[in-house]
């Protein structure tokens, strides 16, 4: 029984997969792959040169993409008096404190952020079981830990995307869909790549990105040359 299936196979049909291409290249071959009815995700996978088994070698940040991902992301704040306003103002699907921990307790989880101000912490930690293993829990390190609620939720609902190294010194990242075409693509990986950069730890020794490949959803990954990413980003 074939691992893939026949789109899929047709997609690599030819191709040596341990071929790298710039960038530029790896995008457009990655969108001209996709097979799929729907408008795909558009993936990058990073390898760092960090061992996150030490705390001052994790890369763990948050970035606003210059053209979305392309989705309605739903946002919960978790906060108290005026800033339920300020929050719901900024366009935020649900907004409250102890209510909202009291739903989530009893399963209900129709949202896809959570944003929250530092004096109901406390009160979020009591759900940090249900919340962490989904991404789902505010930290203060991505942004969503914050008094200034108007701008974390309308930054997030403007394709705020939050990252986090894995345990291999993976860090996985969407890039937008299928239908933003090359050009959007590669914006919006330019400022993850640059946010990326600036976490680089004091710490970490030797190459910082040391290898590459986007994909999208149901399509194979195309390795990147890790060489041209330094004048990608310069460029």
């Amino acid at each position: 029984m074939p691992k893939h299936g026949k789109k899929y196979r047709s997609a690599i049909e030819g191709r040596d997969i341990a071929e790298i291409f710039t960038l530029e290249d790896a995008v457009a071959k990655s969108l001209g792959a996709s097979f799929a009815k729907f408008d795909e995700t558009v993936d990058v996978a990073i390898c760092l040169g960090v061992d996150p088994k030490y705390s001052d070698q994790m890369v763990r940040g948050a970035v606003t993409l210059p053209h979305g991902l392309g989705k309605t992301v739903r946002v919960a704040v978790f906060c108290k008096g005026d800033k339920e306003a300020e929050a719901k103002a900024a366009g935020a699907d649900f907004a409250g404190a102890e209510e909202l921990v009291a739903r989530i307790k009893e399963g209900w989880l129709d949202f896809d952020k959570a944003i929250a101000t530092p004096d109901v912490m406390a009160l979020v930690g009591q759900i940090g079981r249900v919340l962490g293993p989904r991404g789902l829990m505010p930290n203060a390190k991505t942004g969503t830990v914050t008094f200034d609620v108007a701008t974390a939720v309308k930054e997030t609902k403007a394709g705020r995307v939050e990252f986090k190294v894995d345990k291999a010194g993976v860090l996985h990242a969407p890039l937008g869909k299928v239908s933003f075409g090359p050009e959007k693509i590669l914006d919006n990986l330019k400022s993850l790549l640059d946010t990326v950069n600036r976490l680089k730890p004091a710490t970490a020794k030797g190459t910082y990105m040391k290898a590459m490949a986007v994909s999208t959803t149901m399509g194979p990954g195309f390795k990147v040359d890790p060489t041209t990413i330094k004048k990608f980003l310069e460029g």
